[in-house]
């Protein structure tokens, strides 16, 4: 896949790091050191950063009894209605000039309106990263894909509660549609 080295076109999306999905990992050192330098390198490279967040409101109107998946937040499963909930985790936390997006499904683009930012700033190459490469990072890299966005997933700058689940989707199923790399590739190849 050809490498789309204009920054201003680009952008690096940090998916579900919020404090209701962080908990989850068994051990986020090396998750969180990866990411710190993904957003420290976009950030050095003029890259943008776009923070997306899962958000509802005060009772989840937005979580059908038809979805598995979101019904069981009106249970209590998940508190994710909260302020602190939805909270970018502190170490990776958002500057003046970076965009918070907040979703209302799995993928990055359901429910937002990262679709309208990603064209006002013209984007054509999405970089992903977040919790969990299962969830949000699976389904935005097959959207983003059908939208036809250049694709690059920072495997390290994802995190999965099975590292089985991660290992496959990483080596087996996104090289079919992104370039998969490491943080310390993505940098050496956005040097300026």
């Amino acid at each position: 896949m050809e490498q789309n080295n204009h920054h201003q076109n680009t952008a690096l999306l940090v998916m579900d790091v919020q404090h209701a999905t962080v908990k989850n990992l068994k051990d986020s050192t090396a998750f969180f050191n990866s990411l710190e330098n993904a957003i420290q390198t976009a950030r050095n490279n003029k890259i943008l950063v776009i923070y997306v967040v899962l958000g509802f409101r005060k009772n989840y109107p937005e979580a059908s009894p038809n979805n598995k998946s979101f019904s069981r937040l009106k249970n209590g499963v998940m508190n994710l209605d909260t302020e602190e909930a939805t909270r970018i985790h502190e170490s990776i936390a958002p500057q003046p000039d970076d965009i918070i997006v907040t979703k209302k499904r799995v993928s990055a683009f359901t429910g937002s309106d990262l679709e309208v930012v990603l064209r006002s700033f013209e984007i054509k190459h999405l970089v992903l990263t977040g919790i969990a490469t299962s969830g949000v990072v699976l389904s935005t890299l097959r959207e983003a894909a059908d939208k036809d966005y250049v694709l690059t997933v920072l495997s390290d700058c994802c995190a999965d509660m099975d590292e089985e689940v991660h290992r496959v989707l990483t080596t087996k199923i996104f090289t079919r549609q992104a370039e998969v790399i490491k943080t310390k590739e993505w940098r050496a190849n956005n040097k300026l």
